[in-house]
C-alpha cells in the first residue's frame, strides 16, 4: 500500500471490502455496582467472530478496518445510548499518524452526538509492535484529545514493564491466563498482588478480564481489584447491551 492510499483509508475511514458489525461487553465496578464501561467488539454483520474478521485483515486494507471498526463502534453506541463509556480497540500498526488517524473518529462522534470524554482507545499486548515510541505517541496524542487510555492482554505481549516505564495509561486489563484459577494459584497471585501494587503507586486503574467463575472473582476483589469483565459477568452482546449480573 502507498502512503497516499493508506493517508486516505485511514483519514475518511473507507476502503473496508467487507461488512462489520459490533457486539458490546460490559466492563463493571462491582464496588459501586454499576457499568463502567461496555467494549465494543468487532463482529461480521451476522455475528461471525472477530477472528474470522482479523483473519480477512492485511497490509492492504489494514488501515481501512482499523477506521471502520472505531466508526462502526461510535455509530453503534450512539444508537443504543450506551449510558457509560465506549472502548474502542485499535491496531497501532494501522496508525500512522495519531493526529491525522483519529479525525474519522472525532467527526463520527460529532456526527452521532457521542462526548468524546467518555471514549477509552484500548490497545492490546498481543499485537506486535516494533515501534514502542511510535505506540506511546499515539497514546500520548490520544489523551491529549482528551480520551482515556488503556492496555488489554497486560502481562501477554511485547512490551509490559518497558511500556510502562514511558507512558502510564488509565487503565490496564490483566491478561485473562494471569488471573485463570488465580483463586487456587499462589504464584498468580503474587504476580497480581504486585502488579496491583505498581498500579496503585502509578495512579493506574486495573480491570481483571475474562472473569468465569466465583471464586476468581472473589479472590481478586479481596485483592483490591474492583473492575471486571468476563462471562460471569455478561457474555457480549451482538448489536445489543446484555443484562449484567454482579454475581451475588
Amino acid at each position: 500500500m502507498t502512503t497516499n492510499t493508506g493517508c486516505s483509508a485511514c483519514r475518511d475511514g473507507n476502503g473496508l471490502d467487507f461488512p462489520i458489525s459490533m457486539a458490546f461487553q460490559p466492563i463493571v465496578d462491582m464496588n459501586t455496582r454499576q457499568v463502567f464501561a461496555h467494549e465494543a467488539l468487532v463482529r461480521g454483520i451476522a455475528g461471525e467472530s472477530a477472528g474470522s474478521l482479523i483473519a480477512r485483515v492485511d497490509a492492504h486494507n489494514r488501515y481501512a478496518f482499523d477506521q471502520s471498526c472505531r466508526i462502526k463502534a461510535v455509530e453503534w453506541a450512539a444508537g443504543l445510548q450506551l449510558p457509560a463509556r465506549l472502548s474502542i480497540n485499535f491496531m497501532p500498526n494501522a496508525v500512522y499518524r495519531a493526529e491525522t488517524c483519529i479525525q474519522a473518529t472525532l467527526e463520527a462522534a460529532r456526527r452521532c452526538n457521542f462526548p468524546l470524554e467518555r471514549i477509552i482507545f484500548e490497545v492490546t499486548e498481543q499485537e506486535q509492535v516494533l515501534d514502542i515510541p511510535h505506540l506511546t505517541n499515539i497514546l500520548r496524542a490520544y489523551r491529549q484529545q482528551g480520551f482515556m487510555t488503556a492496555i488489554d492482554d497486560f502481562g501477554a505481549g511485547y512490551a509490559g514493564l518497558n511500556l510502562l516505564a514511558d507512558f502510564q495509561p488509565d487503565l490496564i486489563k490483566l491478561d485473562m491466563d494471569l488471573i485463570r484459577g488465580v483463586d487456587g494459584d499462589r504464584v498468580r497471585q503474587i504476580l497480581v498482588e504486585t502488579t496491583l501494587d505498581m498500579c496503585r503507586k502509578l495512579g493506574i486503574r486495573v480491570i481483571a478480564e475474562g472473569i468465569e467463575t466465583r471464586a476468581e472473582l472473589d479472590c481478586l476483589r479481596q485483592m483490591g481489584v474492583e473492575l471486571f469483565q468476563g462471562y460471569l459477568i455478561a457474555r457480549p452482546g451482538f448489536e445489543t447491551l446484555p443484562d449484567v449480573h454482579y454475581a451475588d
